[in-house]
């Protein structure tokens, strides 16, 4: 029979596992997970941007999954199971013990935030992430400088800095700090311990300043001028890394019982969701790949030396290996995408939720029927009359930071703006200013790119806005003045993770044969409208000279 691998593609919200036919990259079943405590809005604190998840949330889902896809699939697979590899959101680290336990696990933090994984969107070490960036511009050897030269609160250290600082109780507990792709990966071979198990060079080189060229992470001096209480915690944490192809070791005999699977399993070494989504989309050199989901990660690959020593400065960095092992990984990407148009969904929904809720005039059923078809409708029907709106004829102009900006030049602390308003401004028109908004933070990231010296042939597109809405998608062509690829499969993550999976457990080579054997191709491609391209470039100057404005504000 066929040899099969198993992406499980951690997100946000939930939990993927795909089941995929290496031979010919058929997907053969798959299965998601919804994080139960995550759903409940547990651990979150929204208003000050405050977001964790707690673990168990990802081990449950972890083996049902798994579990229930191999129910689905034929006779005879879950035997020919070769490899299973994780992806994840990033950086979302957390605080273990000794052991490679999350603190949140133990006795005493099962109800603690801070004991729990902080997710990619916190945004609670502002503070921590501009002492890095100032205390880096000032020593000898500037950390950042393959990070795209500023630190973000999003990334590892910034994040541990506040929690350390936050909560005495896990400051005291923690004896380590591992990613979310790393912890995975580890408990499926067994190898918990901080200190050998096996971390990823995607998260450790984007989001850790670790590199080749400071012989790993930041030197013990500088940790310690940056804060005391990171003393000795260097050495309880990592010094080597590992691509997505190499094994990580094989599955515990506990969870090949609990999955249904052979011990014999290969489990590959972790990544983040965009860097594997960016291979499951068959990403080639000087192609942006795009995932586009709640927000964007924008992958791009390069040969290592037509590189060289040029750094790309205000990215999310440039890691040797990072995407495609032997290629140089540039990632960038916007800290809010879907997201914005789901803030203003939720907007539009308020007299649903506070007036009709309450109305007297129709049963509990009918009530909560009709709030979720209308919700259900809102962003197809914005979307649909968006569509019939001239371009440039309600003059609003929107900026894409409702969660800060990632790149160009991360600074968490921006917020979101929209001028031009007057009392002809409704629903449709601000949406349409919404999406103008995410496709100019776009072209913001292609121009960086190009300045410093990277070209762009091609963009790929993948993720859930990418396969649902025409009207983005057309409006991103026309503003990048570029055509955009999307990618066939509805779970390119997934499906690169399974290809990396596939690469691990030596069914292949190397991510290229891979990629060849297993990718499913684009299903479609928008082309730039040119008339709409030279009237999205007036449009894209004031959104640059509105950014100005609002982030003088902010300095």
């Amino acid at each position: 029979m066929s040899k099969y691998t198993i992406g499980l593609d951690y997100g946000s919200d939930s939990v993927r596992s795909l089941i995929v036919n290496t031979e010919n990259g058929e997907e053969i079943a798959s299965v998601v997970f919804e994080y139960p405590r995550w759903k409940e809005g547990k651990y979150c604190d929204a208003p000050n941007n405050q977001f964790r998840q707690h673990p168990l949330d990802y081990l449950e889902g972890l083996e049902y999954t798994i579990v229930e896809a191999l129910k689905q699939a034929p006779a005879g697979v879950a035997e020919n199971v070769v490899g299973i590899s994780v992806d994840t959101t990033g950086s979302t680290p957390v605080a273990v013990d000794e052991k490679g336990t999350p603190l949140s696990l133990t006795p005493g933090f099962e109800e603690n935030p801070n004991a729990m994984f902080v997710l990619w969107k916190d945004h609670t070490a502002v503070k921590e992430a501009e002492e890095i960036n100032v205390l880096s511009k000032k020593w000898d050897v500037d950390f950042t400088q393959y990070e795209g030269g500023v630190y973000s609160s999003e990334w590892f250290w910034a994040k541990l800095l506040h929690v350390t600082r936050e909560d005495a109780g896990v400051y005291r507990a923690a004896y380590s700090w591992v990613e979310h792709c790393d912890w995975i990966s580890a408990i499926l071979t067994g190898n918990t311990n901080p200190k050998t198990l096996k971390r990823s060079r995607c998260a450790a080189g984007h989001k850790a300043m670790w590199h080749e060229a400071f012989g790993g992470l930041p030197a013990e001096e500088f940790l310690i001028e940056l804060d005391p209480l990171l003393s000795g915690l260097k050495d309880r944490l990592f010094k080597e890394t590992y691509t997505c192809d190499v094994s990580a070791g094989t599955l515990t005999e506990e969870w090949a019982a609990k999955l249904g699977l052979s011990a014999d399993v290969v489990i590959g070494v972790g990544a983040f969701d965009a860097h594997l989504g960016a291979v499951g989309a068959q990403i080639e050199p000087y192609h942006l790949s795009k995932v586009m989901g709640t927000s964007t990660c924008d992958m791009l690959i390069a040969p290592l030396e037509e590189v060289g020593d040029k750094l790309v400065k205000g990215i999310c960095g440039q890691v040797d290996g990072s995407i495609v092992p032997g290629m140089m990984g540039l990632e960038a990407g916007q800290s809010a995408f879907g997201d914005i148009y789901a803030w203003f969904r939720r907007v539009l929904e308020f007299p649903l939720k506070s007036i009709l809720a309450e109305s007297e005039l129709l049963d509990a059923n009918t009530k909560q029927k009709l709030i979720k078809e209308t919700s259900g409708k809102i962003i197809a029907k914005l979307s649909e009359e968006a569509a019939k709106l001239p371009i440039g004829e309600s003059g609003i102009v929107a900026l894409d930071w409702m969660n800060g900006r990632r790149t160009p030049d991360a600074n968490q602390a921006l917020k979101g703006a929209i001028m031009g308003l007057n009392l002809g401004s409704d629903a449709p028109r601000i949406f349409r200013a919404l999406v103008e908004a995410t496709a100019f933070g776009a072209r913001a990231i292609n121009d960086r790119f190009i300045s410093e010296g990277i070209r762009i042939d091609g963009v790929i597109a993948l993720g859930g806005v990418a396969k649902k809405s025409k009207l983005v998608m057309q409006i991103v062509a026309d503003v990048l003045g570029m055509p955009v690829k999307v990618a066939r499969s509805e779970q390119a993550c997934a499906l690169g993770t399974a290809m990396a999976a596939a690469v691990a457990a030596s069914v292949y080579d190397n991510i290229g044969q891979a990629q060849e054997k297993m990718g499913g191709g684009f299903e479609m491609e928008y082309h730039p409208i040119p008339e709409n391209v030279e009237k999205y470039k007036e449009i894209y100057d004031k959104y640059k000279r509105f950014g100005g404005l609002v982030e003088g504000q902010h300095t």
